[in-house]
């Protein structure tokens, strides 16, 4: 709802006179909180009931995360970034002032995203893993109520709705590489609607715009979907695109890692895409 709010008064600011209406939705996704998301159906349950209402005419747009777009839509649908990115990291929230690496052996680390428990048990095997759903404020609570030792969640959720205070630590893109298009707002559209699609291209920053679809290039070239435990994390710098991405096995014990920089930020994604299935491929089981 902070995105969807966010969304709106940026049009209003944009567009003289318009007038913008939030329908309220509730998807699978909110009222299914098991604790894999994996299992409960993927990325698509925060997507389809949001399409539902714009094919069934009840919405002009959707206000998605980005990270929670499935990385290929229907050809009806149009999607485009909306503002700034936020901070695209994730952020280590401990009731201990620690950071990841200081946390205790046997501390209880709260998460949900296969992605960020391939790399936690990568990086320190010695945590004890646990299932986290919920919003942001259900996940603090839970934290709060000792549940947990640290909790690891999106910089950018954390700063929208005022608790970037709560951070332990922002982690490093090199240490734990986000989700493709984390920290972005995407708005979705039908395809059809060029009047929509002319309302909202002031607000598209060209810089994001590039950035995410590199990000979902790399994920759709390996077919990814939140099973995968993929990072994928697109920068514009002085000498053009930096791009990290990082491919884990589900128990993390496999770690595929790039960095590549170039002035293409298309092709380095394609490129990425290619080599990191060329190691998937070649790369040996897991050990048991």
């Amino acid at each position: 709802m902070w995105q969807a709010h966010h969304v709106a008064e940026g049009l209003c600011a944009l567009h003289a006179g318009i007038e913008v209406e939030i329908v309220r939705v509730v998807t699978e996704g909110d009222r299914n909180l098991s604790p894999s998301l994996a299992a409960a159906g993927g990325k698509g349950l925060f997507v389809n009931a949001l399409e539902d209402a714009l094919a069934e005419d009840r919405a002009d747009i959707a206000v998605h995360s980005m990270k929670d777009v499935p990385g290929t839509l229907a050809e009806r649908f149009a999607l485009t970034t909306f503002g700034a990115r936020a901070d695209a990291r994730d952020a280590l929230v401990a009731r201990q002032a620690l950071g990841l690496l200081d946390l205790p052996a046997g501390a209880v680390v709260g998460t949900s995203s296969g992605r960020r428990q391939a790399v936690l048990r990568h990086m320190r095997r010695d945590l004890d893993l646990q299932p986290l759903r919920g919003n942001v404020d259900t996940r603090l609570a839970k934290l709060e109520a000792g549940e947990c030792d640290a909790i690891i969640v999106a910089c950018a959720g954390l700063d929208r709705l005022g608790h970037a205070e709560r951070i332990t630590q922002r982690l490093a893109v090199e240490l734990m590489t986000p989700a493709p298009g984390q920290g972005v707002v995407a708005v979705e559209h039908l395809a059809a609607r060029a009047d929509v699609a002319s309302l909202l291209a002031p607000a598209t920053s060209a810089q994001v715009e590039v950035c995410a679809t590199a990000e979902r290039t790399v994920a759709r070239a390996l077919g990814a979907d939140c099973t995968l435990p993929l990072g994928v994390h697109c920068a514009q710098t002085a000498d053009g695109f930096l791009l990290h991405t990082s491919l884990f096995d589900a128990e993390g014990k496999r770690e595929l890692r790039l960095q590549m920089q170039g002035d293409d930020a298309m092709a380095l994604a394609q490129e990425a895409g290619r080599r990191l299935e060329r190691l998937r491929a070649a790369a040996p089981p897991s050990a048991a």
